[in-house]
């Protein structure tokens, strides 16, 4: 791996190795002393101190309840006495876990009489039972393993168990993330140490890439640590990303360092110095643009969006800083690159794979294509359903389907209440809640149901029960004897109630905020009023809403400052407004094939367009600013962007397919939206350097005359 370069004499290569030292150093600090478990909120995409948990905090305030876990048993015969004899074992399992405060199931309850358990446990028209696992204070962490214990030990191939709820989603995400971490670390410095070699075919090349990158890689990781930040759903993949925004200097440098060192210079400073004093400009305003692409995601309402920004920020500077500070060392230790300006970047090839004529056609294709894509977003999808973000065949995607199709699977809470002000225990408002509960059951969009209407007809079941009133059904209810279930339902003023709605997410085509509106508008027809709605499927909606907001906002404010670094970097409006066009070029493309192909948007997946349009962007700051360059050389501006291009076009598809190899880890998830995520950055980056290297040079000379290349040009 040392051909294509000429190494001084031996040398003592002190710093190379002490650089090396602190790259390894760093990464055993890090494993050592930081945190890389993944924590995952119990609402996912919300923290607590975000406002669109204020509904949700409030409605636990009111109807203090326990959380919940579901399983679900099938078998051949549920009838069968050794099905009846293995779900009375299982609930005696399930009931000694630590954590479980109870279990309902049929052997305990008598679900086939009960208006309350015959919904909970039975799903009519199928061959299975529910189990309801009642966990007041759930630690997914321990609660599961013990759970998946009790579930491997009974499950048999006539007796199949599905696992859901909350705790149990939360676990099996956070297990996700930290395998994601794992894999994509180690794959990371895999596939970018083969393609760094690949290329540069030295060895030392190679050492200080991956030196470079771990430590900026661990600095990172440090930083967003000391500073609050934890490994989430989406931070879990910022170690690629700062592996990815690192390698982009170091291609950049790379390439300069060998053209210049194959030039006669008429200064006396040393290659890599020069290569420095050429790159750097352009790199710190490519890293002023992922810089703002980042930051534009801290004005998101979801914690890990805002996560993501903050961690982004920090690993864009460090990448900068620890490439010019560091690799600079290595490429001294190697000495001189043999290789000339012309052989460097392609050869005879580049007439072969980059247009040089007929301007008003390729861009006349190009523009065809974005237009095409742009008809994808009356598809796009920012309220994607909740079954989306599992992988299909795996265990939480299959229990969540089976539960989903029985009962509904996200739950939704609604409080209502009397407009006149009655009291929930008078015949009057009972009458009321029971119109509700059967429109509500009549609703496709809706499964299980449970109300206080529901809860006072299980209580006339219990002795002498037909003749107590209502308030005195709800004084049983209320009383430690029932573990003040009542109150989980009603407020201590029976003024209000809690519905407790499990909605359904296979097969839904209305947005949420629809669905909730009309399940708004049963309680109006039944004439109560909603005094507060909340729970994870009204969350889910709204964040549906915050992320479409977010990429008209973000990436409208995001191209609105690329205007200003465009015009620094350019310095003309005509060159100004073909970047600012190209730049366009990426989201449209990016998210209306998206659309075509039906690819959801969700929250992990959303801040891709900002991504792939922050980091696409260097190409065309590299192109733009080495073409200004060079036009004080040349006779007119387009033999500058040719000879721009000529210089450019091997280190900008090499950055892409570092960008593309990077971004393709992430098709090793197992997490869908990581996955998406991975395609939508690999897309943009593909669509960057495709205008680039084809659409910018045609664009920016609209109006003027393509002057006919020399001819040592056209066979460079």
């Amino acid at each position: 791996m040392t051909s294509g370069f000429s190494h001084p004499g031996k040398r003592v290569r002190l710093l190379e190795i002490a650089c090396v030292g602190i790259a390894l150093a760093s990464v055993l600090g890090v494993l050592k002393w930081i945190d890389l478990s993944p924590r995952v909120e119990s609402e996912f995409f919300f923290s607590r101190e975000d406002p669109q948990l204020q509904a949700l905090q409030e409605m636990e305030r009111r109807f203090p309840s326990p959380e919940q876990l579901i399983v679900r048993a099938e078998a051949p015969d549920i009838a069968a006495p050794n099905y009846i004899s293995s779900i009375r074992d299982l609930t005696s399992a399930l009931a000694e876990i630590r954590g479980v405060t109870s279990v309902n199931s049929i052997t305990n309850e008598d679900a086939a009489n009960s208006p309350l358990w015959q919904r909970l446990l039975l799903n009519p028209g199928q061959s299975t039972t529910n189990l309801i696992v009642q966990v007041p204070d759930p630690d997914p962490a321990a609660l599961v393993p013990q759970l998946e214990a009790v579930v491997a030990d009974f499950e048999t191939p006539e007796f199949l168990l599905e696992v859901s709820g909350v705790p149990y989603i939360i676990e099996l995400i956070r297990r996700n993330l930290f395998r994601d971490l794992l894999v994509f670390s180690s794959a990371a410095f895999i596939v970018f140490g083969v393609l760094v070699g690949i290329v540069y075919r030295n060895i030392h090349v190679v050492i200080g890439t991956l030196s470079v990158c771990l430590t900026a890689c661990s600095a990172t990781l440090s930083l967003t640590q000391v500073l609050g930040i934890s490994i989430g759903l989406l931070t879990a993949n910022i170690a690629v990303i700062v592996f990815v925004l690192t390698l982009s200097h170091i291609v950049f440098l790379t390439a300069n360092w060998k053209r210049v060192s194959g030039e006669e210079r008429s200064d006396d400073r040393s290659p890599v110095k020069a290569a420095v004093a050429i790159t750097f400009p352009a790199s710190f305003w490519c890293m002023t643009t992922t810089l703002l692409g980042f930051l534009s995601l801290l004005v998101a309402s979801a914690k890990p969006l805002r996560e993501l920004g903050m961690a982004g920020a920090i690993g864009t500077v460090t990448a900068i800083s620890v490439a010019y500070a560091i690799y600079p060392i290595f490429l001294r230790s190697i000495g001189t690159s043999k290789s000339t300006s012309s052989t460097a970047y392609g050869g005879t090839s580049l007439g072969m794979l980059l247009p040089g004529t007929n301007g008003a056609r390729w861009l006349a294709s190009i523009g065809a294509v974005v237009v095409i894509a742009a008809f994808g977003f009356r598809s796009l999808s920012t309220d994607p359903s909740l079954l989306s973000y599992f992988a299909p065949g795996g265990d939480l995607r299959s229990g969540l389907e089976a539960i989903d199709r029985d009962g509904g699977s996200s739950p939704l809470h609604m409080a209502v209440t009397d407009p006149a002000g009655d009291r929930l225990d008078t015949d009057t408002v009972n009458s009321k809640m029971w119109a509700l509960q059967r429109a509500l059951e009549s609703d496709s969009s809706v499964g299980v149901i449970i109300s206080p209407a529901l809860l006072l007809a299980e209580a006339r079941l219990a002795p002498f029960g037909n003749f107590m009133s209502w308030s005195q059904l709800l004084d049983i209810l209320e009383s430690p004897l029932l573990d003040e279930v009542g109150l989980s339902f009603v407020t201590p003023d029976r003024t209000q109630g809690r519905f407790f709605l499990r909605m359904r997410e296979s097969g839904r085509i209305e947005a949420r905020d629809q669905v909730v509106a009309r399940v708004v508008n049963h309680a109006s027809d039944s004439e109560l009023d909603v005094a507060l709605m909340a729970g994870h499927y009204e969350l889910q909606g709204q964040l549906g809403q915050l992320i479409a907001s977010s990429l008209r906002i973000g990436l409208g404010g995001l191209l609105l400052l690329f205007v200003g670094v465009a015009w620094i970097v350019s310095r003309t409006y005509k060159r100004t407004a073909a970047m600012v066009a190209c730049l366009c070029g990426i989201p449209i493309i990016v998210l209306g094939t998206a659309g075509h192909i039906g690819m959801p948007i969700d929250i992990i997946t959303s801040p891709a367009a900002n991504v792939a349009l922050a980091m696409g962007v260097d190409s065309m700051i590299h192109l733009v600013m080495r073409m200004r360059r060079l036009r004080l050389q040349s006779s007119n501006d387009w033999q500058a962007w040719l000879d721009a291009r000529a210089q450019l076009w091997r280190p900008i598809l090499g950055a892409s397919l570092i960008i593309c190899a990077g971004f393709g880890i992430f098709s090793l998830s197992s997490f869908p939206p990581t996955q998406r995520f991975g395609f939508a950055v690999i897309l943009g980056t593909l669509t960057a350097a495709s205008m680039a290297l084809v659409a910018l040079p045609f664009a920016a000379m609209i109006g003027r005359r393509q002057v006919k290349p020399e001819p040592a040009l056209q066979q460079s």
